[in-house]
């Protein structure tokens, strides 16, 4: 379990206007795992006693591409990104988390709107999806200033992180021509004005 090791494709980056997205690397696993042991983080991550394994476990995953986020040089979280391919359904989702030592600064909003701008533009899709635990305001604010809109609540859908119980997600999705620019208007909007940006 613990030599699970991460195998990904030719090194990419995304560079947003706070952050950029770098193809995680087996040297980041310290420090990601670092990250997950923050009260704040595990609580919704989760990952046992051995999180250096339960982030090589996460970063193996089959069918997700993960990055390491970067902010004035050093990894400060990771995110992630999967996709549903059959074409009459076809979107993407991800997920992410950043050190709490971060949070407040503008750095998940810039996350999110780069990778969200490189699943549109690079990749072609027109829907994303995004399901935080429905208590979890901080992050879904975040997600609304770029654009993804509530969709309804997923109801005891994970597991609680003491393994007793189960918690309501919210599903959050984005259409592409809904995507925010930092300064606030929709990428495609003609009309100049912002969408789902209001929370």
């Amino acid at each position: 379990m613990g030599n699970v090791r991460v195998r990904r494709p030719k090194e990419k980056t995304l560079a947003g206007a706070l952050v950029t997205l770098r193809t995680v690397r087996d040297t980041d696993v310290p420090q990601l795992a670092e990250i997950r042991r923050h009260p704040e983080v595990y609580a919704y991550w989760r990952g046992g006693e051995d999180l250096l394994a339960a982030v090589r476990e996460d970063l193996a995953e089959e069918g997700t591409e993960t990055f390491a986020v970067l902010h004035e040089g050093r990894v400060v979280g990771a995110v992630g990104w999967y996709s549903e391919d059959e074409p009459d359904y076809r979107h993407a989702g991800m997920d992410l988390y950043l050190s709490p030592a971060v949070h407040g600064k503008g750095l998940g909003t810039d996350t999110v709107r780069t990778l969200a701008r490189h699943l549109v533009e690079d990749r072609g899709f027109h829907r994303l999806v995004i399901d935080p635990a429905a208590d979890n305001a901080a992050a879904i604010a975040c997600y609304r200033k770029v654009g993804f809109r509530p969709v309804g609540t997923l109801r005891k859908y994970e597991r609680n992180a003491d393994g007793r119980g189960w918690h309501d997600s919210l599903l959050l999705d984005l259409l592409a021509e809904e995507l925010t620019r930092p300064d606030g208007d929709a990428a495609n909007d003609a009309d100049g004005t912002a969408r789902g940006t209001t929370h």
